[in-house]
């Protein structure tokens, strides 16, 4: 089985300083893998007290049952995970208000390559990080996925975003999260997070979320941020290659733009 490799964060202590409100709904995190999950996690445990965010696992499929004390409407609990669709799934969430964080396909290919390269993952792949597999081979890797030991980007995204649309659910992209973490001064940035967090249902917008968001989005406090991230042996490219985004629209066809993705972003 796989294994994360990540540091402590201080983000419970750091909490301390802010008045928090009592959270009066289940608020549940969801994301697909390797798209900002810490981002947005850290950034809203910053908006809810210690004792109301979910910290016994980090919530999948395979713990759902154990864990769905978590979503329970007279006991509201922040928390978090990569939640796949499925009827379970649906029932545990059914009274609970429910975000969806997906990202570029383009650079989430990136992003799992950076990730499955790094030291902080260890599972069934560690030879991928010896150089007898050459990086193009490793991103064709990520879109179509390695047989029976790693799913495809259509998989994971149709289980962890796709079938989740149209049910009610907030989708988060994570450019426009990080776009305005990068730029809270601005009034727009000040009107996506009151949009963002209104599924916490604050009795009031804290007068100080800046201050909030930027001691969650610290970057040190992230232990999967890129930069964080130790002893690639790649240098992942900034940009997917141009063969490689022809790869995904016939992995995917269609996936980018139900997502909201056109061309002129990337």
């Amino acid at each position: 089985m796989a294994r994360v490799v990540t540091k402590p964060d201080t983000l419970n202590e750091l909490n301390e300083k802010f008045a928090q409100q009592v959270l009066t709904v289940p608020v549940f995190l969801n994301s697909v893998p390797k798209c900002g999950t810490h981002l947005i996690r850290n950034i809203f445990r910053m908006f809810v007290p210690v004792n109301q965010q979910y910290h016994d696992t980090f919530i999948q499929i395979p713990v759902l049952r154990q864990h769905v004390g978590a979503f329970h409407y007279l006991q509201p609990k922040l928390s978090w995970g990569h939640l796949l669709f499925s009827d379970d799934s649906a029932m545990a969430l059914h009274k609970a208000n429910h975000v969806v964080v997906v990202r570029d396909p383009y650079d989430w290919v990136l992003a799992r390559a950076r990730f499955f390269l790094s030291d902080n993952f260890q599972g069934n792949l560690e030879h991928l990080k010896g150089g007898q597999i050459s990086l193009e081979e490793i991103m064709n890797m990520m879109i179509f996925g390695i047989h029976e030991k790693a799913p495809s980007l259509q998989e994971i995204y149709t289980h962890n975003a796709v079938a989740w649309l149209g049910t009610g659910v907030k989708m988060v992209r994570y450019e426009d999260l990080l776009k305005h973490v990068q730029a809270l001064d601005t009034d727009a940035a000040e009107q996506y997070f009151r949009d963002l967090l209104s599924v916490l249902q604050l009795r009031q917008f804290p007068d100080d979320w800046r201050e909030r968001v930027k001691v969650g989005s610290d970057r040190e406090q992230s232990g999967t941020y890129r930069d964080n991230l130790s002893n690639t042996a790649f240098t992942i490219p900034a940009t997917l290659p141009e063969q490689q985004r022809k790869l995904v629209e016939v992995a995917a066809p269609g996936l980018r733009a139900l997502l909201g993705y056109s061309d002129a972003e990337t």
